[in-house]
């Protein structure tokens, strides 16, 4: 991370902390039995990370489940902690978000959950409970994330929910990429995955699938809508394919990686795609949809930029995301159309084109996931056949290879999009 956000976070890190005294957050850390062993994925530091025997997380409040971890993967947002590039990510963190399993015990307090019955954890820890969940925003749940430095609250003006394996900004809690891992408030943060929705398919539901339907959603994306998606990651692939699937009548995708536009075309359902090392993104859309797109999506993220500016802007530490792909998106995009962020962004940037945001009538939305309020939706068209996502994975690894996962994923290395990680490998 570049030094003036550093400072900017070390800053708000230890000054002026709000308490909530009336909240229950979930304990951590979590129990571990020292006398049981588990393989975990562990950060260790700047793009180095390591499989080690750990001790075995255990039940730990009366809503917890324990789930025997059978699959979970690499995710593009995992790459940002493994470049360090958010603070309070410590030495031994144990990382990831999505994952599926076996329930192998269970609390007290757990009621719709029973030993034996196969899983997907949401990333998104919600409580259920709080105004926010009420509503169905569940990455925005009051209650999840007991960060005690309030770090968020000083960024953000609020907290945001526990997400597992995500740094200690959103809780701290241990991740999914190991042989076993802790659910709190089990009711709310599983979901049972039936004999039709294979472990491949219940894996997305965890995350992009969702991530990708929300994305959508942000932007509104109806029938006869045009939309063009920034990035041909794991979850711009999605993106583009539920655009298709909620009825688009054309969508073009954006990358830089040839391989990945050729997935997007011939999996995913892109009508187009434009290669940014090749073309002038805008000049070639405007080309493409003359008017400009009813939708723009971007799942690209703070880390993406091209321009030399950007590029030593963010060198030298003077903004912390790069604003490049929201203003070709806002230039784009036409009078009183939608922008959609789902990708991650963290904190302020320079030079940003809000000048024609308000003067086009654009609405922007943006956010994580709200896991919990798609994935049974989302669960039911897999096991009706209604979609198939599992196109999306190019590799398949035992978590003993989870460090080489993650060099092979940052490097684009052998044409990769998704790496599943089996246990049973």
């Amino acid at each position: 991370m570049n030094v003036p956000a550093q400072k900017l976070l070390t800053a708000i890190h230890h000054d002026n902390r709000v308490e909530k005294p009336d909240i229950k957050f979930p304990t951590l850390p979590a129990k571990r039995d020292e006398s049981q062993k588990m393989l975990a994925l562990q950060f260790l530091a700047g793009s180095k990370v390591a499989v080690n025997e750990v001790p075995k997380v255990q039940l730990t409040d009366p809503g917890d489940a324990l789930i025997k971890v059978t699959c979970s993967t690499v995710c593009g947002s995992d790459l940002h902690i493994y470049h360090h590039e958010i603070q309070e990510t410590h030495k031994g963190d144990i990382l990831g978000h999505e994952s599926i399993g076996i329930i192998e015990a269970v609390g007290p307090e757990v009621k719709d959950f029973k030993v034996g019955d196969r899983v997907a954890i949401s990333a998104i820890i919600a409580c259920g409970q709080c105004d926010y969940c009420q509503r169905k925003e569940f990455s925005l749940c009051d209650r999840t994330n007991p960060d005690p430095s309030t770090a968020l609250e000083k960024l953000y003006g609020h907290r945001l929910s526990g997400v597992f394996g995500y740094t200690h900004l959103t809780g701290g809690f241990e991740g999914c990429q190991a042989q076993f891992v802790r659910v709190p408030i089990a009711d709310m943060n599983l979901l049972k995955l039936p004999p039709q929705v294979s472990d491949e398919h219940g894996v997305l539901l965890c995350d992009i699938a969702c991530t990708a339907w929300h994305a959508n959603e942000l932007g509104d994306v109806k029938a006869g809508d045009t939309v063009c998606v920034w990035g041909c990651g794991p979850v711009g692939q999605l993106c583009v394919y539920w655009a298709k699937f909620r009825g688009a009548k054309f969508v073009v995708a954006i990358d830089f990686e040839q391989y990945r536009l050729d997935m997007a075309k011939t999996k995913a359902g892109a009508d187009a795609i434009i290669n940014r090392n090749d073309s002038d993104v805008v000049k070639r859309i405007q080309e493409l949809i003359p008017g400009g797109p009813d939708r723009c999506i971007d799942a690209t993220g703070f880390r993406f930029a091209r321009s030399l500016t950007q590029r030593a802007m963010r060198a030298t530490g003077l903004e912390m995301d790069t604003s490049e792909t929201v203003n070709e998106m806002i230039t784009v995009c036409r009078k009183a159309g939608n922008i959609s962020l789902i990708a991650d962004y963290f904190g302020y940037t320079n030079h940003f084109n809000l000048g024609a945001m308000m003067e086009k009538s654009l609405t922007v939305r943006g956010g994580q996931l709200f896991c919990q309020k798609y994935w049974q939706d989302i669960m039911t068209w897999m096991a009706e056949g209604r979609a198939d996502l599992t196109w999306v994975y190019t590799h398949r690894m035992p978590l003993s290879k989870a460090d080489e996962a993650y060099k092979l994923f940052d490097t684009h290395s052998d044409n990769v999009v998704k790496i599943l990680l089996r246990n049973d490998l």
